[in-house]
């Protein structure tokens, strides 16, 4: 049995731009300064409250909370208007779905966002579990959020791995005892990835299901 858990900003789908979009409304209202979208991918991974706190200047830490809650109240109804799957990840879902790997989502993305999108994007993908950030829960590179993944799975001996493009990915991964493959489209990029210490990297969407392929699944589709 295998599993593929799968991170979603920068990983699944590019959201870079309806997530700095949220933000940067927020800060106009709040007078402070906005920023560039290649800007937000530094600041994302660690899921809203701290992208918030990142994209306030210095002196305006204190209004993290109040951003927090005007970047939530505009990405709720904007959070599918500019955000799109990578190519090619579509189709290495569909393979890696129909050779019997187990699927699932873990990001720090709000889970009633991150359900939507991957319903709305993916909608004939079977995942186990599409889990978010949410208050009751660390986000990553806790690991409670896969904990709960693992409690959905088979009981079975299983290899699983963890599937992301930035450093708390492949710091999930390890503290979970997990294999991580990092993925050099994203938000981060490669040396980030490799600096990390992630076991694979792929350079696109369809190298997963390659990865994958070689550590043991016997059929391949």
């Amino acid at each position: 049995m295998i599993t593929a858990i799968f991170d979603l900003d920068g990983t699944i789908a590019d959201t870079i731009a309806d997530l700095g979009d949220a933000v940067n409304c927020g800060l106009t209202q709040l007078g402070c300064p906005v920023h560039g979208y290649e800007a937000y991918k530094k600041m994302v991974g660690n899921g809203a409250r701290k992208l918030c706190e990142r994209a306030l200047p210095d002196d305006r830490k204190d209004m993290a909370e109040e951003l927090h809650g005007l970047f939530k109240e505009y990405y709720s109804s904007h959070y599918l208007d500019k955000t799109r799957l990578y190519d090619g990840m579509k189709e290495t879902l569909e393979r890696l779905q129909q050779n019997g790997v187990y699927l699932a989502v873990a990001t720090n993305k709000p889970e009633s966002a991150a359900r939507d999108i991957i319903a709305e994007l993916l909608p004939n993908i079977d995942f186990v579990r599409v889990l978010g950030g949410r208050d009751d829960r660390p986000t990553k590179p806790d690991i409670a959020i896969l904990t709960e993944i693992f409690a959905a799975l088979p009981d079975e001996e299983n290899r699983v791995f963890m599937i992301g493009d930035s450093n708390v990915d492949v710091r999930t991964a390890k503290n979970a005892a997990i294999e991580c493959i990092g993925c050099a489209w994203g938000f981060r990029g490669r040396s980030e990835l490799e600096a990390e210490g992630a076991d694979y990297i792929a350079e696109k969407p369809g190298d997963i299901f390659g990865i994958i392929m070689r550590s043991g699944l016997n059929t391949v589709k």
